[in-house]
């Protein structure tokens, strides 16, 4: 579709010094090449010599040739709407904003809505077993603790992954990566109902690769999003992936008791395995691994992305990066440390709500298995929603002037602050009803961490994002197991999970405090030539 645009430029005074900068008309090139002839410098051999002493010719020459330029610069062009910005050219070094329109229909939200599904996949493949392990513990006797550790041992391969995965999406790229990945996750998922029909310890081994391979799924989304979107659009670009996350929480918390009461107990195993396979197909048919790379890309949103991106931060115009990272150097920064501390946090939150209640709905307010699987989904729908908001007014700080480091401390003091406060406030629910809200508040504000710390990696480390993600979510993996395993051991001491909730939100106020005191947005230098 095309569009007309009106260019009443004001003329210029030519002068003969107006001759050396070649670029007499400041606009990029295009199928459309306006008044190309003016510039082709070959034609101009009638000027004459302009340093010889004919100067009152050669001002006669300039003055006829400006007249010719006013004729034509005075029609009406039609310019092609891939090439112009709804009724705009592009100003001088890229920095007009992208309106909704484009935005939404850009082949760089396409990428993003693909990695959105594939992290719906991965909670979604994760998650069954939330539903699955109450049957399953009643079926072979199993106690809280040792259900616990039945959840737990996805966690121990996820704990092998991160840094490993992270170094290869560095090294190799988030697309690749990303295809092997749902792969191995989809197998493992497919696998699980053979596994658990033979032994406990094929079971567990089927979780633990679901782990291994759901470990490179956050690196490669911050891989990508680093590669196909500008400073100003990340936090949004994270916020999208992030909500088909969570909406992967509430898809395998409300359908796998569906599937179960139709196909069997794993019956949403096999689904879910099957619809990772399709998934891939689509990914490595349908994507690129960087925009330059894209063949459906129009070259406005090519330009713009490239034009808006801080060329410092942009991954691939520096060397690739080496296969053994500066560990050392990484983690003797306090600002790598402010994410390590956040992401453990993080993680041991998401980990032990996204674990336990289903079996808290049950155990604490007596309702059955369909109606604890809904009453657990509603807050990972609020998630999805609050991140995108999240998303959005991070984005609308940071172009406002608010600065990267303020914005990111705003985003992470909500994501931590709000959720310790209505885990208190669960605490004291005294119906399924009050308790889902509470439930619903607390995770809906855990979606400000996504502006947080998450988007920050891509911002302290841009070249070292992937490993440096794999650095964070191996602590958080850490502090996943350590709460999961946790929570059933503590319940089973102290008899109630009142208790564990209160503890949960001291180590949220905890974690909030740690990461305004040493968290920055701005680049750290991880470089030899620092130390």
């Amino acid at each position: 579709m095309n569009s007309t645009l009106s260019l009443n430029r004001p003329v210029r005074n030519y002068t003969l010094g107006s001759f050396k900068n070649p670029k007499l008309i400041e606009a990029r090139p295009s199928r459309h090449q306006l008044c190309s002839h003016l510039i082709d410098f070959s034609k101009l051999k009638w000027f004459g010599n302009v340093n010889s002493r004919t100067g009152s010719s050669v001002q006669q020459q300039l003055r006829d040739y400006s007249g010719e330029s006013r004729r034509i610069t005075s029609r009406r062009i039609r310019v092609s709407s891939n090439d112009a910005q709804f009724g705009s050219f592009p100003n001088k070094g890229g920095t007009e904003s992208s309106s909704f329109a484009e935005f939404i229909t850009s082949e760089r939200v396409k990428v993003v809505a693909m990695l959105a599904l594939s992290l719906a996949l991965c909670n979604a493949d994760r998650v069954v077993m939330s539903v699955a392990i109450v049957p399953l513990s009643l079926a072979h006797g199993w106690s809280r603790s040792f259900s616990g550790i039945v959840q737990s041992s996805f966690l121990w391969g996820y704990l092998i992954s991160p840094i490993a995965g992270g170094t290869l999406v560095d090294y190799y790229g988030g697309k690749a990566v990303m295809a092997c990945g749902v792969t191995l996750w989809s197998l493992a998922t497919f696998l699980t109902p053979w596994a658990a029909e033979n032994s406990l310890l094929a079971l567990l081994f089927a979780r633990a690769m679901l782990g291994v391979a759901e470990g490179v799924a956050l690196p490669c989304m911050n891989n990508m999003i680093a590669r196909w979107f500008p400073s100003t659009e990340r936090a949004r670009a994270v916020a999208m992936a992030m909500a088909g996350f969570q909406l992967g929480n509430a898809i395998g918390l409300t359908l796998s008791p569906i599937l179960m009461s139709q196909g069997g107990i794993f019956g949403p195993f096999v689904i879910f395995g099957l619809c990772g396979f399709l998934w891939v197909l689509v990914w490595l048919s349908a994507t690129s691994s960087t925009p330059d790379r894209s063949p459906q890309i129009s070259k406005y949103e090519l330009d713009y992305i490239m034009n808006k991106r801080q060329k410092s931060h942009a991954v691939e115009s520096k060397p690739k990066t080496k296969m053994i990272p500066p560990f050392r150097r990484l983690l003797s920064k306090m600002p790598t440390w402010s994410l390590i501390v956040a992401n453990a946090m993080h993680s041991w939150g998401f980990f032990v709500i996204l674990s336990w209640m289903p079996i808290y709905f049950n155990s604490v307010h007596h309702v059955d298995l369909r109606q604890a699987a809904w009453f657990s989904a509603v807050p990972w729908c609020m998630m999805a929603l609050t991140g995108y908001l999240a998303g959005l007014w991070s984005d609308t700080l940071i172009r406002n002037g608010t600065s990267i480091t303020l914005t990111r401390k705003i985003m992470q003091s909500i994501g931590f602050v709000g959720p310790a406060v209505a885990l208190v406030g669960l605490t004291a629910a005294k119906t399924p009803s009050t308790a889902s809200a509470w439930l619903s508040l607390a995770v809906g504000l855990k979606a400000f961490s996504h502006c947080g710390f998450l988007v920050n990696l891509l911002e302290i480390a841009p070249h070292y994002s992937g490993v440096l993600h794999g650095l964070s979510n191996t602590a958080g993996t850490f502090a996943a197991i350590f709460g999961t395993v946790g929570a059933g051991f503590f319940v089973e001491l102290v008899g109630s999970f009142q208790g564990f909730l209160l503890l949960t939100s001291l180590l949220y106020f905890l974690a909030a405090l740690f990461y305004i005191k040493f968290s920055t947005g701005e680049r750290v230098n991880f470089d030899e030539s620092d130390s």
